[in-house]
């Protein structure tokens, strides 16, 4: 039976051109999701190697001076990039996944990004996980809206349920079968990523792989539901595209307009600004009450004095140093803003099964927003272990030439943070168990019908 359904599902032209379209597709998100592999990886070749060149230029031509040499070097943070990265860009296409500072003040420096069009960033990347969230949906609202009513309307639903010994059971085969083509076509796909994007056979990849079943079989239990109404087809198909509408564009925009709104997050810019100008208004004031606040700060170097000159170094450092102090209250209040809005956004999104399964492929792949915060958290920690490890050569007016500017390489942040399985996979189960009980539910109360 279940081979005689599957040659009548699969023989339709309709199916074939569905499937391959799929198929296609979900092989140029790949190819999207290599070329963003290759940039992230020719990114890092290029920085480590401006790095090191970028060190020896200024080291030989500011040999006199330490501070001013180290006024001018940059040295460089990556954000690790992994290979199942490319399947779900997420935030990696707005954030950068490279930070490079000096020890100068870092608020003026931590939001820095690359120049990208804004409107292909309005646009976004056509990334597997963007195939799998809107995509994969429409192909099964094509194949399931008119299970039953197309049947019912041709006049020949009858006899199939005469000759069914279970219709319930026939109904649930005919489901079986399309649930299968579309996890075969997500598995396909998956399969050519492993390869093509030298992506390993590990966990992520498999919870990758088991969410994108569950969100296949999510849509089907929609469709499921909206069938046992036994309406018919062009009731079924109005409904469900106003669901799939509902569900993938207005309520994840109606979501995040209320989390916008509910923590504004203070401008970066306005910021960096508040730095700067914290900064700069130092130049006017008397260098005791500066270095005053820095030993504050840092009171192992309270037994450098100020020297008696119209310019240091240590005060210059110090000037920067308070600039980054007195933004610090604004430094917290975004990056709390940007915890909460996280959090809520994960909150809410358990109860929204599209906006939940393309949160938590973000987060295997590493490209969420908790992945940037955190990656900001060590870009600061980064700079504070560069500014104590120079601040000293600095104020002591050490050579150039003593220290050994080749062992600086290029350092990589690895985010360890678990992924929680109960949270990413039990939504979508309830969601599904619910869904298929109710329409079972349905099905069984309206069985004299057939």
């Amino acid at each position: 039976m279940l081979v005689l359904l599957f040659k009548n599902f699969i023989r339709s032209k309709g199916t074939k051109i569905g499937l391959l379209f799929l198929l296609l597709i979900g092989f140029i998100s790949l190819l999207i999701g290599r070329q963003f592999q290759q940039k992230q990886q020719q990114n890092i070749v290029e920085t480590a190697l401006y790095q090191k060149e970028h060190i020896a230029r200024n080291a030989a031509f500011h040999k006199d001076e330490m501070g001013l040499l180290l006024y001018y070097i940059k040295f460089s943070l990556v954000n690790k990039t992994l290979p199942i990265n490319s399947l779900a860009i997420g935030q990696r296409d707005v954030n950068p996944s490279i930070q490079s500072v000096t020890i100068r003040g870092l608020e003026a420096q931590k939001y820095d990004s690359e120049l990208n069009n804004p409107n292909n960033l309005l646009a976004g990347n056509l990334d597997f996980g963007f195939v799998l969230i809107y995509l994969f949906p429409l192909l099964i609202i094509a194949f399931s809206y008119n299970i039953i009513s197309e049947e019912k309307e041709s006049g020949t639903w009858k006899i199939v349920a005469t000759q069914s010994s279970n219709i319930n059971f026939y109904i649930l085969k005919l489901f079986y079968i399309r649930i299968l083509s579309l996890i075969a076509v997500l598995t396909i796909v998956l399969i050519i990523a492993a390869f093509f994007l030298n992506i390993p056979l590990d966990q992520p990849l498999l919870t990758f792989y088991g969410l994108g079943i569950l969100y296949i079989l999510f849509w089907f239990s929609v469709n499921f539901f909206i069938v046992s109404l036994q309406k018919n087809s062009n009731f079924n198909a109005v409904i469900l595209l106003t669901i799939w509408l509902f569900m993938i564009i207005i309520l994840p925009a109606v979501i995040n307009s209320y989390i916008v709104n509910k923590y504004p997050v203070p401008e970066a810019l306005e910021l960096t600004l508040k730095q700067r100008n914290a900064y700069h208004q130092k130049w006017d004031m008397d260098k005791q009450i500066t270095l005053d606040k820095f030993y504050k700060h840092y009171p192992q170097f309270k037994h450098y004095p100020l020297p008696n000159t119209e310019f240091s170094w240590l005060w210059y450092y110090a000037m920067q140093q308070m600039g980054d102090d007195e933004s610090a209250i604004q430094s917290r209040e975004l990056e709390s803003k940007l915890k909460q809005r996280n959090q809520a956004s994960k909150l809410i999104a358990q109860f929204v099964p599209t906006l939940h399964t393309q949160i938590q492929l973000n987060e295997i792949a590493k490209s969420d927003l908790e992945n940037q915060l955190l990656f900001l958290k060590e870009t600061k920690q980064f700079h504070e272990k560069m500014r104590l490890y120079f601040y000293p050569k600095i104020f002591d007016n050490t050579p150039v030439n003593q220290e050994k500017w080749k062992k600086f390489k290029i350092e990589t942040f690895n985010d360890n943070s678990k992924l929680d399985f109960a949270k990413a996979f039990l939504p979508l189960l309830l969601f599904n168990l619910i869904l298929m009980g109710f329409g079972w539910l349905n099905f069984n109360r309206k069985r004299q019908t057939f």
